[in-house]
């Protein structure tokens, strides 16, 4: 399980997605989120994935690296559609006792699976065709608005951007806590619940302290290269939009514009 975790991971590759710019992709993500919740027809999700599986081919990232990420999402999705199968009030199509199946719950269940398959699979190929330095220039050029009203941009942009680079160090030092534990005879299999969280303690005890411990290193290593914030710092790579972005932006718009337009459609028809 904390193998398939993939937030985080970045997938080295020469591909038309790597090089564009990624204030490009960080806006083109949170559109692609925002469109999964504007339609409700499976028409419209249909065409949403294959516009996600068409990126992830130009991309060249193994769909089998992206569909992986799923599995730690698995048990939420669970939750998520068993709730709405039989929490939905409408027409009810089964009743046992008081478990009870409606159509409007069968429908919500769908969609809401589906977009949480296709929001994960969005966000993924984001971060594995950005670096984590790129993903914080990205998004410190797009919240520069905001310095305006004093608002700490760059700080933002450097602690979300060493969040995300953490989590496939920590997930990896969690495993190798996990196999050092398990040689020494650890078990965190058997037992019930109480049993199962008390084994966990040999794993988080050394995985705080080696946090603490890389935190430290990396607090050391910025005081010695002079860090002092965002003020009056200049930039190796200065971002700039090229003929690449904009053909990327009318892609997107071309995009947005058809799955409207399939979704009002689809709707007269059946309304």
């Amino acid at each position: 399980m904390i193998r398939d975790i993939t937030i985080g991971q970045y997938y080295p590759a020469d591909s038309a997605i790597h090089r564009l710019d990624p204030r490009v992709k960080l806006s083109g993500t949170m559109l692609y989120i925002i469109s999964l919740f504007l339609f409700d027809t499976f028409i419209c999700y249909g065409a949403a994935a294959l516009f996600l599986f068409a990126v992830i081919r130009v991309s060249k990232v193994p769909v089998r690296y992206i569909v992986r990420g799923l599995k730690s999402i698995l048990i939420l999705l669970l939750f998520a559609v068993v709730f709405n199968i039989f929490l939905t009030p409408g027409e009810e199509l089964f009743r046992a006792g008081f478990i009870r199946i409606t159509k409007e719950g069968l429908r919500l269940a769908a969609f809401m699976a589906i977009r949480m398959i296709l929001l994960i699979m969005g966000s993924s190929i984001m971060t594995f065709t950005t670096t984590p330095n790129q993903l914080t220039d990205g998004l410190e050029n797009l919240l520069g608005p905001l310095k305006r009203i004093r608002v700490p941009v760059h700080e933002i942009a450097m602690m979300m951007s060493i969040a995300l680079r953490f989590i496939p160090i920590l997930l990896e030092e969690t495993d190798k806590i996990m196999k050092a534990q398990q040689a020494r005879c650890a078990d965190f299999e058997s037992g019930g619940l109480i049993q199962k969280a008390k084994s966990l303690i040999p794993i988080l005890v050394p995985l705080f302290v080696s946090a603490f411990r890389r935190a430290n290193d990396l607090a050391m290593a910025m005081e010695a290269r002079c860090y002092r914030g965002g003020e009056g710092r200049t930039k190796m790579k200065p971002l700039c939009y090229h003929g690449a972005e904009y053909a990327a932006y009318g892609i997107l718009a071309a995009y947005l514009v058809l799955i409207i337009g399939i979704n009002l459609v689809v709707n007269r028809i059946l309304g």
